[in-house]
């Protein structure tokens, strides 16, 4: 994919200077399993619809029906770690690992918001049970619910004035000296300014029998979400507090990361 002011001219210059053969050239309209499209105001969105198809026929051909639709991807207070239903067997198995496959991709291509769900059923596809098989049913389900869900590339900035902005003495803590890392040999920069907004939180004890929680965090540019995570922490916290720290840190690091790209 070509994004650029004048993406003709790119084409041209490999078509004439450099003997590529190229084919389907032209506005965007699918990539890699994602549609692209303006709405109504011409704003471009994106959104895995045709992929989204898909994954519901292959339901269908497996299951003999379509998934019931549902609201939500897991009932409240539900907790796979203490499923104690059968165990699937071998070809279930390899029908669990098919689907939850499936859906990594979609939430790779925008669907952040079952990744969580699908990140904690990701961790059962060695050996998979049969409520963690129902569990993957009611996420298609969702899907089939929610199967317009759309992101917009949003250019415009947020508006932060109504926030208010605390001031804070770190002159007495070990953070006193501490410094922004700025790369010295970074290149000047081109283009707007950007605003970086990154949201995180934790779910304590995601998991009761190992006490983990989980951090999800999602960052935008602008108003345009750009990347997602959800992962279970590798640390055991007690509190609140603690799960939100871990969550906090690992959050900062990525929003150094994306600094640095950009």
């Amino acid at each position: 994919m070509i994004a650029g002011k004048d993406p003709d001219s790119i084409i041209k210059m490999l078509m004439e200077k450099y003997q590529f053969k190229l084919k389907g050239t032209g506005p965007t309209k699918f990539h890699l399993g994602c549609d692209f499209f303006c709405d109504e105001e011409g704003v471009l969105c994106y959104a895995p619809k045709k992929y989204i198809e898909k994954i519901l026929e292959n339901y269908r051909r497996i299951f003999g029906t379509w998934p019931k639709p549902a609201t939500s991807l897991l009932t409240t207070g539900d907790h796979l770690e203490l499923d104690t239903s059968e165990l699937l067997n071998e070809d279930n198995q390899k029908v669990y690992q098919s689907l939850i496959g499936a859906l990594q991709w979609v939430i790779q291509i925008g669907r952040f918001d079952i990744q969580t769900a699908v990140m904690t059923l990701s961790r059962y596809r060695a050996m998979p049970r049969q409520g963690h098989l129902d569990r993957v049913k009611r996420i298609h389900g969702y899907l089939s619910k929610t199967r317009h869900a759309t992101i917009k590339i949003s250019t415009d900035a947020p508006d932060y004035s109504n926030i208010p902005v605390k001031l804070y003495d770190w002159e007495y803590s070990c953070y006193a000296d501490a410094k922004e890392e700025i790369s010295l040999d970074a290149p000047k920069p081109k283009g707007k300014p950007v605003t970086m907004t990154s949201f995180f939180d934790a779910n304590l004890h995601h998991d009761l029998i190992s006490g983990k929680s989980v951090t999800g965090i999602l960052h935008q540019l602008n108003k345009t979400p750009v990347d997602w995570h959800s992962k279970l922490q590798s640390t055991v916290e007690t509190a609140t507090f603690g799960s939100e720290y871990v969550a906090a840190r690992t959050c900062t690091e990525q929003v150094i990361d994306l600094c640095l790209e950009l």
